[in-house]
């Protein structure tokens, strides 16, 4: 009778834990039981190691959903397609944009979702319809590309610089330095030269402001010479030209009495005319008398005429 009831007690205990237990389980699931969820789609190019199915979704680092399937895009084998369930009450804007981000040191992903604004429409998800939500590359395959380019450009910086460095480079190069040595000697010698050039210009210049000076100076008392000139000079020519209008006016005159008839010089030069004829009656004498007998004219005696009564 004893062992009866102990097995009865037990049995209640028993009983009564595993409804408790229940309850407790249900009082726990009871949220995530009444929470409805809207279903999204993402793409992502980059690899998702560490994403697992069930993995958080977060928004601005709050969870608001997991990961409930991960496959590759059977239209697009270079891209991921990755399924989540977010919480219906959580708006998902249009300008949201979503990326994988590691869990501390474990090597796990989370989805995370940034970005977004209260005037941006929301993705309206449907039964038969599942929104796609940009993605972006996560700041561990930027840095990794990053890095991936700048170590191709420092292989390819080094190359150069091998090729730089090459024997015929820097034979080229020693060419070039000699060449610059000398160029730099004939700089120099050039410059001394222009320096010299310069102080003979310097020079040359003062004695031309000189020459200048003193030509001015001649060109001003030439001037005044000039002006002394003039004053002598100008009153002559005046004068010589009222002398030749007064000839010119006597010219005229002359002409037109000789025009008028106002002189005879038939009766002016008659007696002249006779004494010219006698003259020349005389000198075609003496020149037949010369031409006969010059000695004549020399040592021949003249004859003495006789006077009256003689």
């Amino acid at each position: 009778m004893y062992s009866k009831v102990n097995y009865t007690i037990v049995g209640l205990f028993v009983l009564l834990f595993g409804i408790g237990m229940v309850s407790f389980s249900f009082w726990l699931a009871k949220y995530s039981l009444k929470e409805d969820y809207h279903t999204y789609r993402l793409y992502m190019k980059e690899s998702v190691s560490g994403l697992v199915k069930d993995s958080n979704v977060k928004l601005h680092g709050v969870d608001v959903g997991r990961v409930v399937m991960i496959k590759i895009d059977p239209k697009n084998i270079e891209q991921v397609e990755i399924t989540v369930e977010i919480k219906a009450s959580i708006p998902i804007k249009e300008d949201m944009y979503a990326t994988t981000q590691m869990m501390g040191v474990t090597g796990l992903l989370s989805i995370e979702i940034t970005g977004g604004s209260n005037s941006a429409k929301s993705l309206l998800a449907t039964e038969n319809f599942m929104p796609v939500i940009q993605t972006k590359p996560s700041l561990l395959t930027t840095l990794s590309n990053s890095f991936e380019t700048v170590s191709k450009k420092v292989d390819k910086l080094l190359e150069q610089g091998q090729s730089l460095l090459s024997d015929k480079n820097i034979e080229t190069f020693s060419k070039i330095l000699t060449n610059v040595e000398k160029v730099t000697a004939k700089g120099e010698a050039l410059e001394d030269a222009l320096l010299l050039s310069m102080k003979e210009f310097r020079s040359s210049t003062k004695e031309i402001k000189s020459k200048f000076k003193e030509a001015t100076t001649d060109f001003r008392q030439m001037q005044k010479d000039f002006a002394q000139i003039k004053e002598v000079t100008v009153p002559t020519i005046e004068k010589m030209m009222q002398t030749s209008k007064s000839i010119n006016r006597m010219t005229l005159t002359f002409e037109k009495t000789l025009k008028r008839g106002d002189y005879n010089f038939k009766k002016i030069f008659e007696p002249s005319i006779v004494d010219i004829g006698i003259l020349t009656q005389q000198i075609n004498d003496l020149s037949r008398e010369l031409e006969q007998s010059p000695s004549d004219i020399l040592f021949k005696s003249r004859k003495h005429r006789r006077g009256p009564g003689e």
